[in-house]
């Protein structure tokens, strides 16, 4: 779910942040850009604004609970269309002025326009009408749908349809069309370990909410709140009869728990993660996941970095190894965030010298396994859903 250093980082986030609110973000300069799929097909996108009236907010019980997802599909024509950008305004903004300053002090506080970095995936063109394998994506912790673009749209090139979800007041920010919330988890260090636990049992509840609002989208209703047209024919692009899942760190863990829980999902990719509520409360033993004493049926694929397991996730990935019940790919001098848009981004602010050596190392490593992780993920699901 966490690495040992990532939780460090976010309790630091927590003590430090939660009561900091309107920090402005210097002007940008530097332009990132995202590596194109290396699937054949055009890929479309849209945003959908989904709400469930039967739960109320972990986070703020006040209201309902309300998610942003994006999806990304398979395209049938991209003339006349516009490519996405990675982040909206509001979340570019907000990203500038917390992630680089809060979350990833690696990353350059200034001279980099994070609104400006486009996707290659287009805005809402029409969708393909043959059916394709639907997968979900879980992000790590406090972490944005938005740093998990790279390797939704490498799927969609391939021939899946990918929904990537917020979770709201969990994620450092989530653009709504109304505006954007930022992170509500409570800041005091001693209730992380419960934050954990309701941050996984969150995410699901969110990842069963997204695929009851996928039924009804594939059935011919449209799921968005706020009655957002949708791209035309995407309702017939869902194959609900294969779905897969994936997620990092504390995604990774969501993940592989949503599956055993809900027989819908039929293969799982867990990204650098625990199965247990990691970390325990203090002088308690950690929780393990059923699926990790009791196996699993369905195809799992483990990937790891050299630089971000410890013995408490090894630990927790021991018996579905040991059985056979689960696969591990492991990557050399990769570090714990290669697994997101991070891989790619920060070699690139390392190049314009505006990331130390050692900022690099830290956030993803010396090597550049950006597409070998991409491959390794299409191919599993391929072979696990087709």
């Amino acid at each position: 779910m966490l690495t040992k250093i990532t939780a460090l980082a976010l309790t630091t986030l927590l003590t430090t942040l939660l009561t900091t609110t309107g920090v402005a973000q210097a002007s940008g300069k530097y332009t990132l850009d995202l590596p194109p799929p290396t699937g054949s097909g055009k890929v479309g996108t849209t945003a959908l604004h989904l709400k469930d009236p039967s739960r109320q907010d972990p986070w703020n019980p006040a209201v309902p609970r309300e998610l942003m997802v994006s999806v990304y599909y398979p395209a049938a024509d991209t003339r006349g269309r516009e490519r996405a950008p990675q982040f909206t305004p509001g979340a570019a903004e907000r990203f500038g002025a917390f992630d680089t300053v809060y979350l990833h002090p690696q990353l350059p506080q200034s001279g980099v326009d994070w609104a400006a970095t486009k996707t290659h995936s287009y805005l809402d063109a029409p969708a393909r009408r043959t059916r394709h394998p639907v997968i979900l994506y879980t992000p790590g912790g406090a972490e944005p749908r938005t740093l998990g673009s790279g390797i939704a749209e490498d799927l969609a090139s391939r021939g899946f349809v990918v929904v990537t979800m917020d979770h709201t007041g969990e994620a450092s920010e989530v653009e709504f069309p109304d505006g954007v919330r930022p992170i509500q988890l409570p800041p005091d260090p001693a209730e992380f370990p419960q934050t954990i636990r309701k941050s996984v049992d969150t995410r699901v509840a969110d990842t069963k909410f997204v695929l009851d609002q996928l039924e009804r989208l594939a059935g011919g209703t449209n799921p968005d709140v706020d009655g957002k047209p949708l791209p035309a024919n995407l309702n017939r692009a869902l194959d609900l009869r294969r779905v897969g899942m994936y997620g990092h760190s504390l995604g990774g863990g969501a993940a592989v728990k949503a599956t055993y829980e809900d027989r819908r999902i039929d293969a799982t990719v867990s990204m650098e993660s625990y199965l247990s509520y990691w970390p325990a409360p203090q002088g308690q033993p950690r929780e393990i996941f059923p699926v990790a004493r009791e196996g699993t049926q369905r195809p799992l694929l483990l990937l790891t970095s050299e630089r971000g397991q410890d013995d408490d996730m090894r630990s927790d990935w021991s018996h579905l190894l040991a059985s056979g019940q689960a696969r591990r790919v492991n990557y050399a001098d990769a570090a714990h965030y290669a697994f997101t848009d991070y891989g790619p981004m920060a070699r690139q602010l390392h190049s314009a010298g505006l990331m130390a050596a050692q900022g690099l190392a830290d956030l993803v490593g010396p090597a550049d396994h950006t597409r070998a992780i991409r491959t390794t993920i299409a191919d599993f699901f391929t072979c696990a859903l087709r």
